[in-house]
């Protein structure tokens, strides 16, 4: 009999384990993930990245050269740039033609984010949740990016603004439809905080190389004028372009069979519980607010640089590349240094370094050609603004889609639901804004002075103003809190 018998003691301890768990108001921690069948080696690493490849290029035609071949300056038109749209401050006296358009479509495209990114997380296609979208959205993409750049009249005129109107809008929304499902599977191909930082490295490299073959094509076009006219030699160039963004925008859905890496499940959620729950996460609403203000700095920048070379240090306008190209590579120096430390000292820490030189080579950009920095020669003052925004140009170019990609790994864990897709459209929402607000920044304030170039000094002291404030409000991200649930 007594070996039969179970004692009291034992009895209770049974009791516990088969009874039920008490109601609790917030979802319970689930279990970690089994193990994918396989992790994500080099040689895939390096296909997904030339992806980023692709649309990094079709982005930098965009960020680069839009407003330069719209909103001219006197130098380019008198190398022979037509003026497609009406200039000056023609919507309520306070925002150009092609700020008002350019910041109205991500505006406009900010809010097709979440529902991009509902549609990817919830799908439950053969070939994964991800990769489908991404095999189709590639070819839109690169047509409508050339389609930008077509005017159908030949002078200024409200229908070219109107084509313009719609041509951008297209971009954006293709745009969404490729990036925010790519962007999800950092955190979904990468199992580990390590893998994704990886990842993030890889995407890191095509990125700043699709960008900087962007800022090349002033060379390219350069080589068509005599046959083509300057025009039509920067359509050429710009469609070229966009066929070699194609084919690599193609490699990653067709070299990797996603649910061979992936063990992430659809989630169940409506677009709007998604979108609530993924803006509920506090660390995640700290990031974003500091990266809103970013963007607004950064496009800033970028949208005026090559102003700054023509107007304010009166440099050929092909003297853009020279220096991006720099910049670029000093910044890919930098990369497996920002990658080793990110490991050691944090990456919180490694992009708080980051904002702070930022702020001040923006600042720098505003003295360009003054009698501030008169003592050194035009071309060496480029020089040295290059140089100083290559090792920021590398830390975020690496740590936000991995900082991105650990708090919502975390958040799966946490809450059961896999929506990496939310977490990356929340952050290209909050990036747009940015650069919405950026571009009716620089648009209207350009315009200040242009003759002088004093507007453009304005917007490169804003850019500087804007990142500090964006650095101040990313020290608040509680990066040890995030790591712990990822190691628990």
């Amino acid at each position: 009999m007594t070996g039969t018998r179970t004692t009291t003691s034992q009895q209770s301890a049974q009791r516990q384990r088969s009874a039920p768990s008490a109601p609790s108001a917030r979802p319970a921690p689930r279990a970690a993930a089994p193990t994918p069948v396989k992790d994500l080696p080099t040689p895939k690493i390096w296909a997904f990245a030339v992806g980023q490849f692709g649309w990094a290029l079709l982005s930098g035609i965009i960020s680069n050269w839009l407003v330069y071949f719209y909103q001219p300056d006197a130098e380019t038109i008198a190398q022979g740039q037509t003026v497609f749209v009406p200039q000056g401050l023609a919507i309520l006296g306070v925002v150009t033609v092609v700020g008002g358009i350019t910041a109205f479509a991500r505006f406009f495209d900010a809010f097709v984010d979440p529902a991009v990114a509902s549609l990817s997380d919830r799908c439950n296609a053969r070939a994964g949740r991800r990769m489908p979208f991404l095999k189709f959205a590639a070819a839109p993409l690169a047509i409508v990016t050339v389609l930008v750049f077509w005017s159908p009249v030949g002078a200024a005129s409200w229908v070219n603004a109107a084509v313009l109107f719609v041509t951008v809008i297209g971009y954006y929304i293709a745009l969404t439809f490729y990036c925010t499902p790519y962007n999800a599977l950092i955190a979904e191909l990468g199992h580990d905080s390590k893998q994704q930082l990886a990842i993030s490295t890889a995407i890191s490299f095509t990125w700043v190389f699709g960008t900087a073959i962007a800022y090349v094509a002033p060379v390219i076009w350069g080589g068509f004028v005599p046959a083509f006219g300057r025009v039509n030699a920067i359509r050429l160039t710009f469609t070229i372009m966009a066929a070699v963004a194609f084919v690599c925008m193609l490699v990653p859905p067709l070299t990797i069979r996603e649910r061979e890496y992936v063990n992430s499940k659809p989630t169940s959620e409506s677009t709007v519980e998604s979108l609530r729950q993924t803006f509920s996460d506090g660390e995640f609403r700290k990031f974003v607010c500091s990266d809103v203000v970013y963007w607004v700095a950064i496009t800033t920048f970028q949208t005026g640089l090559p102003f700054f070379v023509t107007s304010l240090l009166k440099l050929p306008e092909t003297t853009t590349t020279v220096y991006f190209v720099l910049m670029t590579g000093v910044s890919v120096l930098f990369y497996l240094p920002v990658n080793l430390l990110a490991n050691r000292v944090g990456k919180k820490r490694l992009l708080l370094v980051a904002f702070v030189i930022f702020t001040c080579a923006f600042a720098f950009a505003g003295a360009l050609g003054s009698a501030a920095v008169a003592f050194l020669p035009p071309m060496m003052q480029g020089v040295l603004l290059s140089v100083a925004g290559a090792v920021p140009m590398a830390a975020f170019g690496i740590l936000p889609q991995a900082i991105v990609a650990n708090i919502a790994d975390a958040s799966s864990r946490v809450t059961g639901q896999d929506r990496q897709g939310m977490f990356y459209a929340a952050r290209t929402f909050a990036m747009k804004m940015g650069q919405s607000v950026a571009m009716l920044l620089f648009t209207g304030v350009s315009t200040i002075g242009m003759a002088s170039g004093v507007g453009y000094r304005i917007a490169a002291v804003c850019a500087a103003v804007l990142c500090g404030i964006g650095g101040v409000v990313f020290a608040f991200y509680d990066e040890r809190k995030v790591l712990a649930v990822l190691e628990r």
